[in-house]
């Protein structure tokens, strides 16, 4: 008969591969750690995170939201993408275009170079998000220096309320 069958042959097996083989985790939890990462940092999604500062204008708009640069306006910072750039109380002290925020947007447009048709025809995207009782003449100025760093495709946030029609 032959030996591989025979127990003679198993312990001959076993002198070879003496230890069963073992499975390395770390690898697979290392490739799966980035991937969650990846997945958390790249899942955008079409809503706007509403600041808990700010309380958003009722509007019966039907028009979703696209994800572009978002500018908020606070009663101490306006915010671009969630960070500070501009403190309210100098914003209010100058007047014309607003430094930080124009600054910010040059970095952002300096970031991505590339534009779309759309964005060639009518200007980088950025949504405002303000609380519905900042002064129309702050808001003016926040539109006038996103216009100036071409960013003229506008869009204000607001709070979606079901229409009164039937």
């Amino acid at each position: 008969m032959n030996e591989s069958f025979t127990s003679g042959g198993l312990i001959g097996n076993r002198a070879i591969f003496p230890k069963p083989p073992k499975l390395n985790l770390v690898s697979l939890m290392d490739i799966f750690t980035i991937l969650v990462f990846f997945l958390l940092l790249n899942s955008g999604s079409n809503e706007i995170v509403q600041v808990r500062d700010v309380t958003l204008p009722d509007s019966t708009a039907e028009e979703s939201p696209r994800e572009t640069t978002v500018v908020t306006i606070t009663d101490k910072y306006i915010l671009v993408d969630g960070r500070p750039v501009a403190n309210m109380n100098d914003v209010i002290l100058s007047d014309g275009l607003i430094d930080g925020l124009m600054e910010e947007l040059a970095f952002q447009t300096a970031k991505r170079t590339e534009l779309t048709d759309r964005e060639q025809t009518m200007g980088r995207a950025v949504t405002i998000l303000g609380d519905h009782e900042v002064p129309y003449e702050l808001l003016k100025r926040v539109m006038l220096t996103c216009a100036k760093a071409n960013y003229r495709d506008l869009s204000m946030a607001v709070s979606r309320v079901s229409s009164g029609g039937a």
